[in-house]
């Protein structure tokens, strides 16, 4: 015990050490003990992890480094990291009714590599903090301070998790039926300002946070929403919408043909029976086409399970896919010369809309394994 207390720098025996009396070394130990029974009363403190860096990150993991002093490194059995998105102000506390976002991890050469899809989501606030802690015989955890609060951002999907996506689309796609035209539905007042402030030129926005909440296309990707899908009896577009009761139909070559490139957005449902497939469609070599190919899986215009467009006896032949509900994002303006404006005879049908739709996550059709 005495030599152990001797070689402890920061003990509080260090003054009084010097003059080797029994009893006030005894004196000193009791005072310093801070846990009496456990055995670690001279022990020095575990340091404090200090300049945290975040890198590597995806919308499921992250890799975390560190400084710490070197002092009583060789002590460290684990680290704790405390993991809290950032609208939750309890930083470093551990939530019982929440899932537990303190992770124990063993020490393991820095940087580590933080990875779980159960408590991390895409594109979404965190804040993190560490501590480095040393198990005892007894099982119990003897801790260092925690670190400062250090705040970063997950990812969108990548590629790879997107592929994920289509695969699952492509199994409930079902067969293909003819189209001919694109549509876009919007107010009489969209129309009228479209021709007096926007020179007959239906302008990309911005698209919303519908759909997967990792989706990289939301809130980034400028584009022109249209709709492809036709009524199973009819062969033409239903005469129902959400969107309003006048409708811009245009020729479907207008938009899609060899000179454009087609990209799989997105896949998902909102807590009903019936799924929606965001499609992108590019001009070849346009801003939207460079946007899409860094992010999103490109398909084969001729041979996809959503929509193709391919040529029979010199004339373009299109086909949607019957069993999933095509948005199609045009990322280019279009003028509305290119097509007719006419007023539907159809309903107004609020309920279908997916204007900021929130993806039901526990739908085992349209959920792939990392965070929703």
């Amino acid at each position: 015990r005495l030599a152990h207390t001797m070689s402890s720098p920061t003990s509080p025996c260090e003054e009084v050490i010097k003059n080797l009396s029994l009893e006030a070394i005894q004196l000193c130990d009791r005072d310093g003990n801070k846990s009496q029974d456990s055995g670690i009363a001279e022990m020095e403190e575990l340091p404090v992890p200090h300049n945290i860096k975040i890198s590597n990150i995806t919308c499921d993991s992250f890799k975390i480094s560190w400084d710490m002093d070197s002092k009583s490194k060789d002590r460290i059995t684990h680290y704790f990291i405390d993991l809290n998105k950032k609208e939750n102000k309890n930083s470093n506390k551990f939530k019982h009714k929440d899932v537990p976002t303190k992770l124990v991890a063993k020490a393991v050469p820095l940087p580590m590599t933080v990875r779980g899809h159960w408590f991390l989501s895409p594109r979404t606030e965190y804040t993190v903090a560490v501590q480095t802690a040393s198990k005892q015989l007894d099982g119990d955890y003897v801790v260092s301070e925690w670190s400062e609060i250090i705040e970063f951002c997950t990812a969108d999907y990548s590629k790879v998790h997107l592929t994920q996506l289509l695969e699952k689309a492509e199994v409930i796609a079902g067969r293909m039926l003819k189209l001919s035209v694109f549509y876009r539905n919007q107010h009489k007042e969209y129309f009228d300002y479209i021709r007096e402030h926007h020179g007959n030129a239906m302008q990309p926005s911005v698209k919303d946070n519908s759909g997967s909440h990792g989706s990289p296309i939301s809130g980034k990707l400028e584009g022109i929403f249209f709709s492809c899908n036709t009524e199973f009896n009819t062969g033409k577009p239903p005469q129902d919408s959400p969107y309003g009761r006048y409708r811009y139909e245009i020729a479907a070559e207008k938009l899609f043909n060899p000179n454009t490139n087609l990209y799989f957005g997105d896949f998902y449902c909102m807590y009903t029976a019936y799924h929606y497939v965001i499609l992108v469609i590019a001009p070849v070599g346009s801003p939207g086409d460079e946007f899409c190919k860094q992010r999103l899986p490109q398909l084969n215009i001729k041979d996809n399970k959503f929509l193709t467009c391919d040529e029979e006896d010199g004339v373009m032949v299109y086909h949607h896919a019957q069993d999933v509900i095509l948005e199609v994002i045009y990322t280019d303006p279009v003028d509305l010369s290119l097509g007719t404006v006419a007023e539907i005879t159809g309903h107004q049908l609020m309920s279908l809309s997916t204007a900021n739709a929130k993806k039901d996550p526990s739908c085992k059709t349209c959920n792939i394994s990392v965070g929703r």
